[in-house]
């Protein structure tokens, strides 16, 4: 994108709009220190208008009423700023009244409100970073763990952009051999022999294969992963719960059927993310509110991505227990021998040999939590996942890659198949263009405004 500096002056509370130490206003665009100028006097008398780029000043700020609040005014001058364009950014008390305040100050002097991303969407506008950079924005603000955190720092970094270009350079050298030979069909390219041709496809093929599949991952770290714990009665699943969440969330007796709703937080276990529900013990029941309990559990193992069920190490398995053994069968599962601080009666052999991931917690006392965490992080496989390696984030971003996979495995398929090189590039045109407007250099108004519309106001 080239510059496109804007003369609407926007301006918009870049901080949580709560109690805290500092509460910063921003405002971008040309004449935006004049707009500052209009509500903040400096100590020194002179004016923001006046300051030299990326410098701060002392003073108040006032609105029609009188004095606001003491603040200190930093100047950052195009291009040389977030947006690419003037920004000036006052830094006042973080009390709600005085930010807001402030805030109707500018707008009073001459600035409109900022809609939501417009910041960013003026620095993407203006070339100061990709779509998929912009992206990444959000992102990092949202970001629950290390893995997230860094995961969306290096897609601010560019990973993402590079990644697809890199793919793209592939993509587009292929395509150029491809025009030159359709052009000159005499000329010796070597690129275009049938089995170099082939082999350039396949390997386009796969790289796509594998950033598609990547993208779980990444949803995995920005979303967390919907995990259900499952279990007879009485097998210690609402002690796990509490154990995990650290705190009282599910009541816990020795009565069975305690349990009779699901119970839903959002865990941290490590570096990973877990949206869990503690479920009602799976038996036969005449409590008709049991059976609907039981009924639910059931439903939200057959949707959660992640079981962890639960067994007695004290008790023999019961068929309740084998039945939810076998209906785990190749499904993402961890199975927690729970109380194994307690006389082992139950056949924890039969239960290793129908699970790859066991790990055996007393979650009374708290032991085994870490090797359950490690069942945890291998199923996920989070320690094979390179946070650096440029992972897809969002819906928007899987939709453009796999749509380019779908067209370079047609290409493949019709080099495969002999039909005309003319059908092949068109196949390569297509993954080509769905990639640009994965980075953003051919994606529509529409779909830039879709990105923005989902960004909080400030950033």
């Amino acid at each position: 994108m080239g510059n496109t500096l804007n003369t609407e002056i926007i301006v918009a509370i870049s901080t949580p709009v709560a109690v805290g130490g500092i509460g910063m206003i921003r405002l971008s665009g040309n004449g935006c220190s004049i707009v500052a100028d209009k509500v903040f006097k400096s100590v020194s008398g002179k004016k923001i208008s006046d300051c030299k780029g990326y410098t701060g000043i002392f003073g108040r700020i006032y609105d029609s009423e009188g004095e606001i609040d003491e603040a200190v005014v930093f100047r950052y001058i195009a291009p040389k700023s977030y947006t690419g364009e003037d920004v000036v950014e006052i830094c006042c008390h973080g009390g709600i009244y005085l930010v807001k305040r402030a805030l109707r100050a500018c707008i009073s002097a001459g600035a409109r409100p900022a809609e939501p991303g417009e910041f960013t969407k003026r620095a993407f506008l203006n070339g100061k970073m990709s779509l998929t950079q912009a992206e990444s924005v959000m992102n990092l603000i949202s970001a629950q763990g290390e893995y997230s955190a860094k995961s969306a720092l290096s897609a601010k970094d560019g990973a993402v952009y590079k990644r697809i270009h890199n793919i793209l350079e592939d993509m587009l050298s292929v395509s150029a051999a491809l025009a030159a030979w359709i052009d000159y069909p005499d000329e010796d390219i070597e690129q275009v022999q049938d089995d170099n041709l082939t082999c350039s496809l396949e390997k386009i093929v796969n790289v796509l294969k594998n950033i598609v599949k990547e993208y779980d991952n990444g949803k995995v770290f920005r979303e967390g992963v919907d995990t259900v714990i499952i279990g007879r009665p009485n097998v210690g699943k609402s002690t796990l719960m509490n154990l995990m969440t650290g705190t009282q969330k599910s009541i816990v007796t020795q009565i069975p059927g305690t349990t009779r709703d699901i119970v839903e937080e959002k865990v941290q276990l490590g570096d990973i993310i877990l949206n869990v529900a503690d479920t009602a013990g799976i038996r036969e029941t005449d409590d008709p509110v049991e059976q609907m309990g039981v009924q639910l559990a059931k439903a939200k193992m057959d949707k959660s991505y992640l079981v962890i069920a639960v067994f007695d190490a004290s008790e023999q398995l019961s068929s309740h227990d084998i039945d939810i053994i076998q209906k785990l069968k190749d499904r993402p599962a961890v199975a927690v021998i729970n109380k194994s601080d307690l006389d082992i009666k139950a056949d924890t052999k039969y239960i290793r040999d129908n699970f790859k991931y066991v790990a055996e917690i007393s979650a009374h006392n708290g032991t085994g939590i870490d090797e359950f965490i490690s069942q945890i992080t291998k199923i996920l496989e989070i320690n094979n996942t390179d946070c650096s390696a440029g992972i897809l984030f969002n819906e928007r971003q899987r939709q453009c890659a796999e749509q380019a996979l779908k067209s370079m495995q047609q290409a493949l398929q019709a080099t495969i198949s002999g039909e005309t090189l003319d059908a092949v590039n068109v196949c390569i045109d297509e993954a080509i263009d769905s990639l640009l407007v994965l980075t953003g250099e051919k994606a529509t108004d529409a779909v830039v405004e879709q990105v923005f519309e989902k960004f909080c106001v400030g950033k």
